[in-house]
């Protein structure tokens, strides 16, 4: 009965890839000095009557490096996705012409770079904090099955086992973030 006992590796593991997927998706959010489409995926426009990512109202295109483009697919919209623009704190400036909105992506002063990469260890930091509760899940898994019956060789292994994973992800959060860092402090 005792032999049987196992901690789902599996379940553990996607859920700390979870984490790093989540981080990179607010990572991509960050504003780098380069264009990109996933600058404008967080903004909601109050689109009849609910609230709608902007990617749903038009086409988003990055034309050059230093310009987005979202072309509304509905002429009565344009002004609500520009004043959304402009709400948002991106400290972009949007340029409308017909149902076109072009952003331009100023360059990024010391002092804003500085910033960003604070918020983006402060993503990093709940990654690291996300896998660390899927760790401490996994732990609890095994203390469980050790009062089942497990075998205190099988609690090493598996406990060993979890940990190695948990310094995988920890080391892939801050890979990327120190990746996600020069990224931003480049000029």
């Amino acid at each position: 009965m005792a032999d049987d006992i196992e901690i789902d590796i599996d379940d553990l593991s996607r859920r700390m890839e979870g984490a790093m997927t989540s981080l990179r998706t607010e990572f991509s959010s960050l504003r780098t000095g380069r264009a990109s489409a996933s600058l404008v995926e967080p903004i909601q426009v109050d689109a009849y009557g609910q609230m709608t990512p902007i990617n749903q109202l038009g086409t988003v295109n990055v034309p050059e490096p230093r310009m987005v483009t979202i072309n509304i697919w509905d002429k009565a919209m344009v002004n609500k996705v520009e004043k959304a623009i402009r709400e948002s704190g991106l400290g972009i400036n949007p340029q409308t012409n017909g149902t076109i909105i072009m952003l331009p992506i100023p360059e990024l002063n010391e002092e804003r770079r500085r910033d960003l990469t604070r918020v983006a260890a402060q993503y990093a930091e709940h990654a690291r904090v996300a896998v660390r509760n899927v760790r401490r899940d996994g732990m609890d898994q095994i203390k469980k099955a050790k009062a089942d019956g497990m075998s205190e060789d099988d609690q090493k292994f598996w406990s060993a086992e979890v940990q190695a994973l948990t310094d995988k992800a920890i080391a892939a959060v801050d890979s990327a973030l120190d990746a996600k860092q020069a990224e931003i402090m480049q000029v």
